[in-house]
Parts: C-alpha cells; sequence; structure tokens
C-alpha cells in the first residue's frame, strides 16, 4: 500500500494531478472542534444511540475523528450516502488525493482502509471498470446450486462437531468457520490455511492494533496462492482471474484477489452471526423454528436493514470544494459512508421495521460503480441461507444459553459482528 513516504517514491504509481498530499498537507476547519470521537472502548455497543446523537446535532453529515484524532466527515443520511456514491467524479476513491497524509503515520491502524494500493478498491472510471469486470465474470462462473451444495455439506460437517455436545459458541464454531471454508473453496486455498487467514481477515478489519501487520499476511498469502494457480490453474476465481481477457497485472491480481476473499469471508460470518441472534432473540422470528411466520430470508433481509455486517465503510475524497448536508467539504477531505446510519436514517424509514420485509433499497452493500459487484451479494445470500437453514433443520430447539443483554458486540468501527453468541440445545444423534 502506498504511505506517505511512497508518496515521494519515484517509482509509485503517479498521483492524480492536483493531489493534496503532494501540496504539504492541510487540516479540517473549525467545525471539527467539537467533532465525535469514532473510537474507543464500548463505543460500538450501540451504534444507534451515537448516530441519533449525531443527526441531533449536526444533521445528516456530521464531523468526527478517527484514530489519533484525524478529522474526518461521517455521512449519516440516506440521501446524502447515495448521493456520494452515485458521484464518483465528486468523490473519489483514490486516497491520494487526502491533504491530511503529513499526520498520518505509517502503522496508523486505519492505514490498510486508506494507504492507496493498486487494487480494484482505488481505481476509478475505465479502470476500474476494467477491474470490477473481470471480478464480476470470475464470480459469475460460480455455479449457485453447487455452492449451495457446498455450502450445505460443509454446514452439515461443522454442526456434525457439536450437535452430540448439546452446547456451542456458534460465532467461533460456526459462522466464522463455514463461509472461510466455502470461499477457500472458491478461491482452491487449502483448508490447512484458512484458519488463520481468517484471523487475519478479521484482524486487518477491525482497524486496532496490529491491522497493519494482519494485512501484510492476507497479502502474503494471497500472493503465494496466485503462484499455485500458475503452476497448476483449476475451477476457481483465481485461475479466472488469471485467464480474463482483462490481462491483469500480477499486483493487480494479488490485491484484487485479497479484496474479493475480504469481502467474502468476514461481512458473511457476522451476517449469519447476526442473522441468528435476531432469530434467536425475536419472536417474529423465534416462532419460525417451530413453522412460524417469518422466513430465514426475511430475518437475513432485516439484518442488512437493523445490523448490517458493514456498518461503516472508508471512504471517499472529495475532488473539489463543495456542500454536502449543508457541510461545506473541502478538497482532499475524507468521507466515511455510514451505511447503517444510512440504513436507519429517520428521513426515508420513520419506523425501524416498516417496509424492511421484501425492501431490498438498503445501502449495505453501498452504491453505485464503487458497489459490492455483482454477483458478490447473491453469493454471499446462499451461503448465509445454506448455514441458517442447516443449523436450524439439524437443531430446532436450539436457544441462547445466556441472557440477551450479555451478549457484545466487536468493539470495530468497520465490522458489525458479535464476539460470541452461545447456545444450547437437546444433543443430537450423530452418525
Amino acid at each position: 500500500m502506498t504511505t506517505p513516504s511512497d508518496l515521494n517514491d519515484p517509482n509509485a504509481p503517479a498521483p492524480p494531478q492536483g493531489c493534496p498530499a503532494h501540496a504539504g498537507g492541510g487540516s479540517l476547519d473549525a467545525s471539527h472542534a467539537q467533532a465525535e470521537r469514532l473510537s474507543g472502548p464500548g463505543l460500538w455497543q450501540d451504534p444507534h444511540r451515537m448516530y441519533r446523537k449525531l443527526r441531533q446535532e449536526h444533521g445528516s453529515v456530521a464531523p468526527i475523528l478517527l484514530d489519533g484524532d484525524i478529522p474526518a466527515w461521517f455521512v449519516l443520511g440516506y440521501r446524502e450516502v447515495h448521493h456520494v456514491t452515485a458521484n464518483d467524479q465528486l468523490f473519489a476513491r483514490d486516497s491520494r488525493r487526502w491533504h491530511a497524509w503529513d499526520k498520518i503515520a505509517p502503522d496508523w491502524p486505519l492505514m490498510p482502509f486508506v494507504g492507496y494500493q493498486p487494487s480494484v478498491m482505488f481505481t476509478e472510471g475505465p479502470e476500474h471498470r476494467r477491474r470490477s469486470g473481470a471480478i464480476s465474470d470470475a464470480l459469475a462462473a460460480v455455479d449457485q446450486f453447487e455452492l449451495r451444495a457446498q455450502a450445505e455439506r460443509i454446514a452439515d460437517h461443522l454442526v456434525d462437531e457439536f450437535a452430540g455436545v448439546g452446547e456451542a459458541e456458534l460465532m467461533a464454531d460456526y459462522a466464522h468457520r463455514l463461509p472461510s471454508l466455502v470461499v477457500a473453496g472458491l478461491f482452491g486455498l487449502p483448508e490447512q490455511e484458512t484458519p488463520a487467514l481468517v484471523q487475519d481477515l478479521a484482524g486487518s478489519l477491525d482497524g486496532g492494533d496490529g491491522a497493519v501487520e494482519a494485512y501484510l499476511r492476507v497479502r502474503a498469502t494471497m500472493a503465494r496462492l496466485l503462484e499455485r494457480k500458475r503452476e497448476r490453474p483449476g475451477a476457481d476465481v483465481p485461475s479466472r482471474l488469471l485467464a480474463h481477457p482483462a490481462g491483469l497485472a500480477e499486483e493487480e491480481l494479488i490485491q484484487d484477489m485479497l479484496v474479493v476473499m475480504a469481502a467474502a469471508q468476514q461481512p458473511t460470518a457476522n451476517w449469519i452471526g447476526n442473522t441468528l441472534r435476531l432469530m434467536l432473540t425475536d419472536d417474529r422470528f423465534a416462532l419460525t423454528l417451530f413453522g412460524g411466520r417469518r422466513s430465514v430470508g426475511q430475518a437475513l433481509n432485516e439484518v442488512l436493514w437493523e445490523d448490517t455486517p458493514t456498518q461503516n465503510f472508508i471512504g471517499r475524497w472529495a475532488v473539489r470544494a463543495t456542500v454536502l448536508g449543508g457541510q461545506k467539504i473541502k478538497a482532499g477531505d475524507l468521507l466515511v459512508l455510514g451505511l447503517s446510519a444510512a440504513n436507519t436514517d429517520p428521513q426515508v424509514r420513520p419506523d425501524s421495521y416498516v417496509g424492511a420485509a421484501g425492501n431490498n433499497a438498503h445501502m449495505s452493500f453501498s452504491h453505485g460503480e464503487h458497489r459490492c459487484p455483482y454477483p458478490a451479494p447473491e453469493l454471499a445470500e446462499v451461503i448465509a441461507r445454506a448455514a441458517i437453514e442447516v443449523l436450524l433443520d439439524r437443531l430446532p430447539d436450539v436457544n441462547l444459553s445466556v441472557p440477551t443483554r450479555e451478549l457484545v458486540w466487536r468493539d470495530s468501527v468497520w465490522m458489525r459482528g458479535l464476539e460470541n453468541l452461545p447456545v444450547e440445545f437437546t444433543p443430537a444423534y450423530v452418525g
């Protein structure tokens, strides 16, 4: 990834014309004197309370401070998130536009999110369409019926491991392991390499201490996998990317594989966990365990509205000065997209449940050219639905083994997921 020192490296990719990072840095204005810190112990146990506070004090766009008191803008409003994501020429993805690089240390915890990399995440215009098109084609070749069958087989195997015990911790034993094993199969990754990869993906996406080191380990794993696929290609995503007419370069392939792997594993695991939590704690869904009125599909969709796995996304950088949500945005300012906040914007959804069923207009997969590429959301839903349906079919009387109030959310600005989900059930015979 490009760090502040890389920006002065003549061999580094050229910055956009007029890149503020090469103009000595800068800072946001006095409106950040009363900015809310977007980090700290316990802050993300109840993010909706913070969203309400920010809306009351600042409206749909609020000044915030990231780790190390680095200023940015937090886009809370549904309409504003839609506007930002639909206008790439005004709110762009190339982080070299940031005017604050002189304040960013190489080991800043959020460097994996903002340090420029030659990945599809930071490309723009025709180059982004070339790269995202290759990813979409590689994913579109996945047979969704085979994917469902593979997810069910893995789910059954994982349930077998704890079904006879009568208790389990579903995040560690199930929700995190299942998508990692399914995605490992899609990538042709050896199963023995997946546990360490899952841990490093979580570490890099949470953005805490050690995030940079975790990111570098994930990158090294992708580089080794790519080398193996060059020698022995197969019916997998890396092999399809290698053979794609887009002609992706070595570093492009490594970076894009990393992006797809990260986007597929951790958010899907949290989607599974958050949905199981909803179905085990909300009577409207708990009834479905015994043939009630709400389905797994409805629960999956409601979670995307209420507790979306990717709750915030960093970021966009303003190409020129503009006004957004009544705030004066300067060229080079960093914007954090509040996807979860937008989904619960009272201007769009005054009642948190009205319209959720069957309504897919949420921002959980973002929007615009840089949204989650087709058909990735469909593949994630196939995996998540299979995981939940197999578990509930195999363990129909599964219940939480602790009071709901004791469930703890991971203290992450970016991902929304549980630390653990302990359950109990009647032990089942495993033949």
